[in-house]
């Protein structure tokens, strides 16, 4: 009885580890990668659609020249070997077959052309769209810049999440869906209309990349290329960088919101209240409170994933706290840094930010844990650096 009553609770441990194991398992993620997917994305563009056909296209011809190239070889081996009596003879090789297997190949490759050429030409047609947005790549993150159409002028960066920063640094993630594809500021744009896509980037070669659009376009240092899409459905929908910028390539992700035309409108002009709200005079003298106020939520947005709220550091990445740079009388150094970046690459350039957004983040370091320096850095002498 007593062995029974332990077989009895073993299996009911088992059963509560198997369920809390289940409701921990991630699940699918609309718009973004799947659970054991072997496929492309599901298509939320017509472009896609086409790449999908096309490649199952390919596919299907691939496997008919495997099985008949093949089952003609396995069958000659088998039928004319010679252990069954066939001896080897030189055959005569008449103009047909010559002919033949000349002319046959041709057309394949003539029917695998056609329909390849119609979708690669069409994939970079980028006339005649209704919003053109610069996306920027940057170590880590992106920078979006609408251009033109309803929403010009807006700009924001766009960086993943710090919880799943944090979650990433723990060594044990919890189980989320969209785990290193969340992001504080995706992209928005309406459903229905053409998006063109300017890629360029700051410092190394990164990749504009949503698998559901059907898009992956790279973005070069010093040149510019473009793409576009047209999302048939409203959703989320999430890609990477393409490319292996850096060693923090894994937590650069691409958030493309899909909204409706009136909520578009809506998040326009949320965005343009906000951005005239936040305009600052880059010749105002700032005080010491206002400054380190403003610089820490400026550190908190892009600077803590790597130094940490305590300014410590960890690995390769420097601490703040008590460095010589930081609590320097004169910031030109300090200013240098932030502009260019330093470490070939492993600081990255943070010219993105505006002369007051440097100014107060660089105060805020210098005043923050151990560096009671009482010293500030005002946006003129950011502005000063950068001619």
């Amino acid at each position: 009885m007593a062995a029974l009553r332990s077989a009895v609770t073993a299996m009911s441990l088992g059963a509560g580890v198997w369920v809390t194991a289940a409701a921990q398992r991630v699940n699918d993620l609309p718009g973004g990668p799947a659970v054991n997917q072997l496929n492309f994305a599901p298509p939320a563009t017509r472009i896609a659609e086409e790449q999908h056909w096309l490649h199952w296209f390919m596919m299907g011809i691939c496997a008919v020249i495997f099985v008949i190239v093949f089952g003609v070889m396995f069958y000659s081996i088998l039928k004319h070997r010679k252990s069954v009596g066939h001896k080897a003879q030189e055959l005569p090789e008449p103009i047909w077959v010559e002919l033949g297997w000349t002319i046959v190949p041709l057309l394949i490759v003539i029917g695998m052309a056609l329909p390849a050429t119609k979708v690669l030409v069409a994939q970079k047609d980028t006339t005649n769209a209704d919003i053109t947005i610069k996306a920027v790549g940057m170590q880590w993150k992106w920078g979006y810049e609408y251009l033109k159409g309803e929403g010009e002028g807006i700009e924001f960066l766009s960086t993943l999440d710090n919880s799943h920063r944090i979650m990433s640094n723990s060594g044990r993630p919890e189980r989320v869906d969209d785990y290193l594809l969340k992001v504080d500021n995706p992209m928005v744009v309406p459903v229905g209309k053409k998006i063109r896509i300017i890629t360029t980037a700051n410092d190394v070669i990164h990749a504009w990349m949503v698998p559901a659009f059907g898009v992956k376009q790279d973005a070069i240092p010093g040149f510019v290329r473009d793409t576009w899409f047209r999302a048939e459905k409203t959703g989320d929908f999430y890609g990477q960088c393409a490319e292996l910028c850096g060693r923090e390539h894994a937590y650069m992700p691409i958030h493309v919101k899909v909204v409706t035309a009136q909520e578009y409108s809506a998040w326009v002009a949320e965005q343009q209240a906000i951005m005239a709200a936040a305009a600052d005079d880059p010749t105002k003298v700032w005080t010491l409170a206002d400054l380190v106020q403003r610089g820490e939520s400026v550190y908190a947005a892009n600077c803590v994933a790597c130094h940490q709220t305590s300014g410590k550091g960890a690995g390769p990445i420097k601490a703040l706290d008590g460095s010589a740079i930081v609590t320097a009388s004169d910031p030109g150094q300090f200013i240098n840094i932030m502009l260019n970046g330093a470490g070939g690459g492993s600081m990255p350039a943070w010219k993105q930010l505006s002369d007051t957004e440097l100014a107060a983040v660089m105060t805020f370091t210098k005043n923050s844990w151990s560096n009671a320096t009482q010293r500030l850095v005002q946006p003129a002498d950011v502005v000063a650096a950068r001619q």
